[in-house]
This record gives structure tokens, C-alpha cells and sequence, in this order.
């Protein structure tokens, strides 16, 4: 169970009434689990503007009732649309922009490198110019209240040996399509706020998973290839490293960031959750073994395949300074948020077929180069 100790500060005491809120990328699944706290937990219109792409989904929001509904507003918009992304930015009139829309699959972007260079670079200038002319032009008391949190990945900084942690000083290294175009994205951010002064908040965070994560990422792929019986593909030897962060976890940093974060700093966010890839598949298959015991053990569908290109070997964050500036740390370790997230899963198997289906996706291998 998450530890009460942690728990956050309240939403509406952070937002400091900030009630008009944009979200980018509030359809997929970081962004997803952003909209549904805010609508949960406080207040605050929400302005969803996502692109409405192939892992894009507005279950999870819908099904927190009619209330809700009122105070959120989808506008599907490509971010890569300079003059709609304007659009967009000036209906929502928001106090506070949060972005996380991205391409995010690093077998996708070896695929299709194309598709990441304009989401997430051409994208994240379009929302830039956007939202600069939207803070120049606000009255001095929102002005001085705006802030816009560009979310990024640990992947910028490329791949660590057996030791070490990346920090918020840790160079930028990245090794594919999808890092490459992220590590672009904070330059960026970074940019405008050296350059024009607009307050940019900015947060590289290790792999999230949980609840709601469309089945191509590592986790949802094991638990559904296990629990219908079909091969585990585990890439290589297994060792690759990740830092596994629980999703309501990083929700908790987005916000504490976003509010309480110096202007132009960036903060590092990692789980405490280091695990190889061979250990995730490992447990999981253990979880699978005590909920279908009479599929056991799982662990027999396991089988090593071809090694991602370039595939990094390790990633680990040290999370010091937004634990000790702001005060945040996890409230679920990898045991409690692997078992709640297998727990879901397995219940919700329609809705992971049914996006599966809408997206044309067969739960195949991606990005072999």
C-alpha cells in the first residue's frame, strides 16, 4: 500500500488558484493520469490538447462521471500545427501549461524517425511561440503566476555503466531517434527562457508504468503476453537497467514541480526502482504465478530475441534535489506498483484489446532496425 507518509500536499493548495490548466498530450499515459488528478482533485478546468494519435485514449477520464466531464475539454489539435496549436493555446487562456505530449517509444522512433522529429521538436517550438504570446499578453497578476513544466526523459542523457546515477548536471548523451528529439525538446525550453524570460519549469523522468499504459511498453506487453499463454520476448541478455517509476508517483513530481520549482531549474525524477529487464519479466511472471496458478510457472515463456539497436544499458536516477527542494518522494516501491499494475491488467484485458484494435497493433515486436 502507498506509504501516508508521503503523501502530497493538497492539489488546490498547490495550484494557489490557478484554474485553468492546459494539458498536452492528456489522451495518452502520463498525461492521462495528470488529467484525471487534476480533475479528481481539484477545481480546475482542464484543457486537454492532444493530437488524438494511435496511443491516445479518454477512457480513464471518462469514466470519472459527468462532474468531471463539465471541467474537461478535449481540443485535438497537432501541436506541429503552428496556427491551431496558436488557436488552442488562445481558447484555453491557461494559468498553467503542462507538456507532455511526445512520441515516446524508442522502437518506434528506429522505425519512424520522422514522426518524433515533428512531435517533439517542431511540436514543442510551435507551443513556445504559442504560449510566449499568451503570457506577454496577460495582465501583470496572471503574468507573474504563469509557468509552463516541459516534461523529458532520462533517456537524454544516454547510458550509464554499473555505477553511477544521472543528475540534473549529468551531460546530454542521446542514442536514438526518440532521445535525440526529447534531449532537442529541453534545449528548446531551456531557450526561451534564457532568451525571452517566459517561466519554464523542466523534469526528466526515469520509465514510468502503471495503470492505463498503451500494451507496446515493456510491462503491459509481459503481463498480457503471460497471461495468454504466448512467448515473452526479452531482449538480448536481459541486464539492461531501468529506474522503474510508479505513474501516480511521477504525477505527484509533476505537480510539485510545476508550482513549487525555480524558474529555468530542471529536476531529475527516478523511483528508487532499478531493476534489468530480465528481474521485471522475472517478477511479473511470479505475480502471474500466484493470480493463475494453473498457468504456472510463466516464467517458461520467456525467450530471448535479436537485442534492440543501440539499446542502452543502464539508466538510474538520482532524485536529490527535488526530494530535497520540494519535498517529494515515491509512496509506492516497484513491489507494491508492479502488483497493483498486474492487478489492473488482468481486469481491464477488453480495454487493452480494444485499443490494441483501434491503433492496428498485434502486439508485435517494433523498431528492429
Amino acid at each position: 500500500m502507498p506509504n501516508p507518509a508521503n503523501a502530497p500536499d493538497s492539489l488546490p493548495a498547490l495550484l494557489q488558484g490557478r484554474q485553468r490548466i492546459l494539458v498536452t498530450g492528456g489522451a495518452g499515459f502520463i498525461g492521462g493520469a495528470m488529467v484525471r488528478r487534476l480533475l479528481s482533485a481539484s477545481t480546475a478546468t482542464v484543457f486537454n490538447l492532444d493530437k488524438m494519435g494511435y496511443a491516445s485514449d479518454l477512457t480513464g477520464i471518462e469514466r470519472l462521471g459527468d462532474e468531471a466531464a463539465q471541467r474537461h475539454q478535449l481540443l485535438p489539435v497537432d501541436l506541429a500545427d503552428g496556427a491551431a496549436t496558436a488557436s488552442a493555446v488562445a481558447a484555453a487562456d491557461p494559468d498553467l501549461v503542462l507538456h507532455l505530449a511526445a512520441e515516446s517509444h524508442v522502437d518506434r522512433s528506429i522505425d519512424g524517425p520522422g514522426a518524433f522529429i515533428e512531435s517533439n521538436v517542431t511540436g514543442t517550438f510551435s507551443l513556445l511561440e504559442a504560449v510566449r504570446s499568451h503570457w506577454e499578453a496577460l495582465p501583470a497578476e496572471r503574468q507573474a503566476g504563469f509557468r509552463l513544466h516541459h516534461i523529458s526523459t532520462d533517456e537524454v542523457f544516454g547510458s550509464l555503466g554499473e555505477t553511477g546515477r544521472f543528475s540534473e548536471t549529468t551531460p546530454y548523451d542521446p542514442r536514438s531517434p526518440y532521445s535525440a528529439s526529447k534531449a532537442a525538446s529541453d534545449h528548446l525550453v531551456s531557450a526561451w527562457h534564457h532568451t525571452y524570460g517566459l517561466p519554464v519549469v523542466l523534469t526528466n523522468c526515469s520509465n514510468n508504468y502503471g495503470p492505463w499504459q498503451f500494451p507496446e511498453k515493456l510491462i503491459p506487453v509481459v503481463i498480457l503476453k503471460a497471461a495468454a499463454r504466448k512467448p515473452i520476448p526479452l531482449y538480448g541478455d536481459g541486464a539492461n537497467v531501468r529506474d522503474w517509476l510508479y505513474v501516480e508517483d511521477h504525477v505527484d513530481a509533476l505537480l510539485l514541480a510545476a508550482t513549487r520549482g525555480e524558474m529555468g531549474r530542471s529536476y531529475c525524477v527516478g523511483g528508487h526502482g532499478e531493476r534489468t529487464n530480465k528481474q521485471v519479466v522475472e517478477a511479473i511472471c511470479a505475480l502471474l504465478d500466484q493470480r493463475l496458478p494453473d498457468r504456472a510457472p510463466h516464467t517458461s515463456l520467456i525467450t530471448p530475441v535479436r537485442d534492440r539497436p543501440g539499446h542502452d544499458r543502464r539508466y538510474a536516477i538520482d532524485p536529490t534535489r527535488i526530494s530535497t527542494e520540494l519535498g517529494w518522494q515515491p509512496r509506492h516501491d516497484f513491489e507494491q506498483g508492479l502488483a497493483a499494475t498486474v492487478d489492473w491488467y488482468l481486469a481491464n484485458l477488453d480495454w487493452c484489446e480494444a485499443v490494441r484494435q483501434r491503433a492496428g497493433y498485434s502486439g508485435g515486436r517494433l523498431g528492429q532496425g
